[in-house]
Order: structure tokens, then C-alpha cells, then sequence
């Protein structure tokens, strides 16, 4: 069985319906209707209308047990699936708002990891994330959260939301804070974004990676430059067909990055909002390129090389494979 990693997982876009539904039950929460299709799944109709679905299943997360239980609920799944790895991005913002503290926040996702490790032999670290359609301000309170309280499971800083809200520019004192403090960084562009969000990342934030990226593929000079450079691509192929990024894995443009000698990986994003998992990813990704079990682990390896995550564990992880 092949072995797997990810880099790009929502932490609170893990939770299945059922379980988002049992944690609002346990919280006495009341979820809005429109949530949920009839058959049980989320419901969202394009990119923008996903975002509040993802806002209104994450309010059913009210505590620091809960976030214990969605990252354990995740992790397991994983481990079903043969993943060794998994960086989760969470987020104290989402938090926040249903009056989480930053503190109980992570004790609550660390605790999942620790359990998940115990149960299963899976490895977890986080990413703690700003929303970008917060605003700069909110991102650099998020930012002094992670370097006054640093925990060795928080292993860097990075942005989601809409790509369309503010410029990269913006958040360069949150970004700058955390990877002066020696925390690794990464940011979502060239999702919605085209090319120039992408180049507008790497030339104001000290990015190490890209999340998604592949609007890249717009411009040759860009790939050229991300090939040469090795910056790893979070690559979620699932996510941006439900999007309507692209029509299938068949066009979907991993296979054009890899060969152009982009550093590429696997992640599912949000997997039960795009009906997937990170297992599904790499078989559907294997069978649309016809990529071989030596090239899958390859891209595994990838994965572990561009994980932010110390050099001990990295080579625990590998001898794995």
C-alpha cells in the first residue's frame, strides 16, 4: 500500500456532516438549515457560497474538546488510508468566534494529535492560519498569538480565505513576525487568484510554499521560476474541479507542473465539502496520468521534504516508506 502525506487539509473542513451534526447536537448549537443538501451533504453552489458553508459547519465547533475530536476524527480516517503525515491548517479566527481562546484552540488540536499518534502511529503538526478577508489586522493578532504562545506542534504561518480581499502585501507584518520568530510560512494564491497573486506572494511574503498555486500554469515564466526555485506546490485537485477551477483530473494541470519540474504534492483541502479524501486524491490522481506506485511514493517523499516539520521527524517519516 502506498504511503501518504498532506500539506493543505482546513482543519474544520475535515468534520464529516455527521460529525458536525453530533458536535452541534452535544453543544446544544443550532445549525442553520441551508447547510446541508437533502441528502445529508454539505450544500454550496460556487467557490464564494462554500466559504459561508465552511463558516457555518465550523460554528458547530464550541470547545476545546471538540477541536480534540474533529482532529482525532480526521487523523484516523487518514491513518485508514495509509498516511503517515498530515500538517492541518487551524484556525483561531474560526475559533474565536463561537469564544474559543487561542490557547484552548491549540491544547484542543494538540490533544488530537497525541491521540491520534497513540491509536494510530499517524504524525500531525499544524499550521495556524489567518483568514484574508479579515483584513491585515486581524491576521497580525493571529500572528502574535502563535509567537507568544509557541508549542512545538505549530511548525509555521500561512493565509486562506478570499484571494480576491486585500493584497499580499498587506499581511507582510504578520507574515514577516512569525518567520522572523523561525517559523516557516506559506499562503493561498493562484486558486482564484491568477498568476499575478502568485507573483505577488513570492515578492511580500517570505513564503516558503504556495497553497494550491495552479493558476501558475498561465504563465511559462512563472513555472519556470517555481521549477527552479523548488517551491513546493500544495496541490488539491479535487477541491479545484468541485470549484469549477477545472473540468477533471485529466485537466487538471499537475501532470504539466511535474513535468516542467515543479515540486508537486497531493492534499484534499476540505474533503467532505468535495465529496473526498486524501486517499481518493492519489488514486485518482495516479490513474489520470498513469503515474506508477514508485512515482506516487516519490511525490510522498515530496511531500516530506516540504513538510515543515523538523528533520528528525522527516526522516522517521521516510524510513516509513
Amino acid at each position: 500500500m502506498i504511503k501518504k502525506a498532506e500539506l493543505h487539509v482546513h482543519l474544520e473542513g475535515t468534520a464529516t456532516p455527521a460529525l458536525v451534526r453530533k458536535l452541534a447536537a452535544n453543544n446544544g448549537a443550532e445549525l442553520d438549515p441551508s447547510t446541508f443538501a437533502s441528502d445529508g451533504e454539505f450544500r454550496w453552489t460556487d467557490f464564494w457560497d462554500f466559504l459561508k458553508c465552511y463558516d457555518k459547519a465550523a460554528a458547530a465547533i464550541r470547545s476545546k474538546d471538540d477541536y480534540r475530536a474533529v482532529t482525532y476524527d480526521y487523523l484516523k480516517r487518514c491513518a485508514s488510508e495509509d498516511v503517515i503525515y498530515v500538517e492541518t491548517f487551524s484556525s483561531p479566527d474560526h475559533a474565536a468566534q463561537v469564544g474559543i481562546s487561542y490557547q484552548d484552540h491549540l491544547d484542543g488540536i494538540t490533544a488530537g494529535i497525541d491521540d491520534a499518534r497513540r491509536d494510530f502511529g499517524i504524525e500531525g503538526r499544524i499550521i495556524v492560519t489567518c483568514v484574508r478577508h479579515l483584513g491585515a489586522e486581524k491576521a497580525l493578532a493571529v500572528a502574535k498569538s502563535v509567537v507568544n504562545a509557541p508549542h512545538p506542534y505549530v511548525v509555521g504561518f500561512g493565509m486562506g480565505g478570499d484571494e480576491a480581499q486585500f493584497h499580499p502585501k498587506d499581511f507582510a507584518p504578520a507574515f514577516n513576525l512569525v518567520h522572523q520568530a523561525g517559523l516557516a510560512t506559506t499562503n493561498h494564491a493562484g486558486e482564484f487568484g491568477g498568476p499575478e497573486s502568485i507573483r505577488d506572494t513570492l515578492e511580500h511574503l517570505p513564503v516558503q510554499r504556495i497553497g494550491h498555486g495552479v493558476r501558475s500554469i498561465e504563465d511559462a515564466s512563472l513555472v519556470e521560476e517555481l521549477a527552479e526555485r523548488q517551491i513546493p506546490l500544495e496541490l488539491c485537485p479535487g477541491s479545484n474541479i468541485s470549484t469549477g477551477l477545472y473540468t477533471s483530473y485529466e485537466n487538471h494541470p499537475f501532470n504539466k507542473l511535474k513535468e516542467a519540474g515543479c515540486l508537486v504534492t497531493i492534499s484534499s483541502d476540505d474533503p467532505p465539502f468535495f465529496a473526498t479524501s486524501i486517499g481518493k486524491e492519489y488514486e485518482k490522481v495516479a490513474r489520470a496520468f498513469g503515474y506508477s506506485e514508485e512515482t506516487m511514493q516519490q511525490i510522498t517523499r515530496n511531500t516530506i521534504d516540504a513538510a515543515f516539520c523538523n528533520d528528525e521527524l522527516k526522516e522517521q517519516l521516510k524510513s516509513k516508506i
